[in-house]
């Protein structure tokens, strides 16, 4: 009959060792020692240098895998993963431009489309239009060191703005050229999120294979008055975006629910 202790004190340091391995693996990349889309050892090789055995190192693969920080690429290797550019999904107006400068990033806006059309149905459903109403339809890429991120799509009234698209709209905030030039500010907003899969243009234009997985946020922005003035779709690139969300109790007595995910933030 097996000892359960001897069972037990077996599993134990086969947990240390691998934790051990895991944290070690995690310092690297840290560290620095170990650098984005830098490929690592191999499974025999880091076997050897920690002292454990290869399921130790696959288990502790598997897991940093799963947590985002290697990625494994068949016949190729592991590889260390490029850090996610986070976005703060709260209660703030403003958009993607203005959240990266406070970062201290420097964006870059690659206009795809500028033109002014007939609102289709959604749109002026969004924006509280008659259907075949002017608008401005902006489609732009966001990209963050060079490396495109997002590409999102604006749909803002021809009548709040009608000289929109003269302006260079790759030089900065449009949230903030609304803002100075036309008087538009976010008095409140409403944004929506879900997953959705790249389509043969997402993936060409976010430079992904297609089915890959995205994230898709719509928001409306609303003036003091009620009208809403801009409506988006942005598509983040999954692998390299990851979203963080503030939520806040309810201001109502006896009410349990929190307040998650309503922004007054766009992606303008």
């Amino acid at each position: 009959m097996i000892s359960q202790v001897g069972t037990s004190n077996d599993t134990n340091r086969l947990a240390l060792k691998y934790h051990r391995v895991k944290a070690e693996m995690l310092a690297r990349i840290a560290d620095g020692l170990w650098s984005p889309s830098m490929a690592i050892s191999s499974e025999l090789d880091l076997c050897e240098e920690f002292g454990v055995s290869r399921i130790t190192v696959r288990r502790a693969i598997s897991d940093l895998v799963h947590d985002g920080k290697l990625q494994t690429v068949q016949g190729k290797g592991t590889f260390v993963t490029k850090p996610k550019l986070q976005e703060r999904f709260v209660q703030r107006a403003s958009g993607f431009y203005e959240d990266m400068e406070r970062r201290g990033l420097q964006p870059q806006t690659v206009i795809l489309r500028q033109d002014t059309i007939p609102a289709p149905s959604d749109v002026a459903l969004h924006l509280g239009q008659s259907v075949g109403e002017r608008v401005h339809v902006i489609v732009r890429t966001r990209a963050v060191r060079y490396e495109t991120i997002l590409v999102s799509t604006t749909y803002i009234p021809a009548l709040l703005c009608p000289d929109l698209m003269g302006h260079d709209l790759a030089a900065g905030s449009l949230y903030r050229l609304l803002r100075q030039d036309y008087g538009l500010k976010i008095a409140r907003g409403e944004r929506s999120l879900e997953a959705v899969a790249a389509g043969p243009w997402e993936a060409r234009v976010l430079d992904v294979a297609l089915a890959s997985p995205l994230l898709r946020l719509d928001s409306v922005a609303y003036r003091a008055d009620g009208q809403a003035f801009e409506y988006s779709q942005a598509l983040h690139r999954g692998d390299r975006a990851r979203i963080e969300v503030e939520f806040f109790p309810s201001l109502r007595r006896g009410l349990k629910r929190c307040a998650v995910g309503r922004a007054q933030s766009g992606h303008v």
